[in-house]
């Protein structure tokens, strides 16, 4: 038995507690802006993903007017900053809805690491940063998504392994439904098989 939701009938909360239940796990963009008159901020986002690799863009959605929007907007530049199982209580503590104008860096005591290619600092704990110039930024109702050309990557030596970042090093943190956040589970590796063998192993997936 199933249950049918509606959007045209459900208030937009309900539906934004379905969406955020079912569309999980989430990948967290922990973005770090500098407004205009140099207050640096720092949120997570977990609307997040790539999209493109030729040239390299990432996509996160700010739901609602935030200061991360407001700052990219009024300068051009973001860092996606990884968000690792480590700095969980610091990644949720820059969720607060601190005043405009406070920067989350020093209320909640992250320290900064200097960019290469833009103006807003980097988390210098967090393993991998990805330095962004906006590409573009789309309105969907009452959210912005925000595209970023990635200008510059930067990975911590402790996280490769065989010249490719680790998962299970990175340690990634991820959002659920509610106030839940996962960690990472069991990882299983698969290979996928090409058209010219699958007549061949189509005995052995169950068809």
């Amino acid at each position: 038995m199933r249950i049918d939701y509606d959007p045209a009938q459900c208030d937009r909360d309900t539906f934004y507690r379905l969406l955020t239940a079912t569309v999980v796990p989430r990948p967290i963009a922990w973005v770090s802006t500098t407004s205009a008159d140099g207050t640096d901020n720092l949120a997570p986002h977990s609307f997040f993903t790539i999209s493109c690799v030729a040239p390299p863009v990432v996509q996160f959605t700010s739901v609602g007017r935030k200061d991360s929007l407001r700052n990219i907007e009024d300068t051009g530049a973001f860092v996606v900053n990884f968000a690792p199982e480590p700095l969980f209580e610091q990644i949720n503590a820059t969720a607060t809805d601190f005043p405009r104008g406070i920067s989350e860096f020093d209320a909640v005591g992250i320290a900064r690491e200097t960019s290469l290619r833009v103006k807003p600092p980097r988390v210098a704990a967090s393993p991998v940063a990805l330095e962004c110039e906006l590409h573009s930024t789309v309105r969907l109702g009452d959210s912005t998504v925000v595209f970023g050309r990635v200008v510059h990557a930067v990975v911590s030596k402790e996280v490769m392994a065989g010249g490719h970042p680790e998962v299970t090093k990175l340690a990634p943190l991820t959002r659920l439904g509610k106030d839940e956040w996962a960690t990472l589970g069991g990882v299983r590796e698969i290979s996928r098989v090409p058209y010219a063998e699958w007549q061949d192993g189509a005995d052995g997936l169950g068809r």
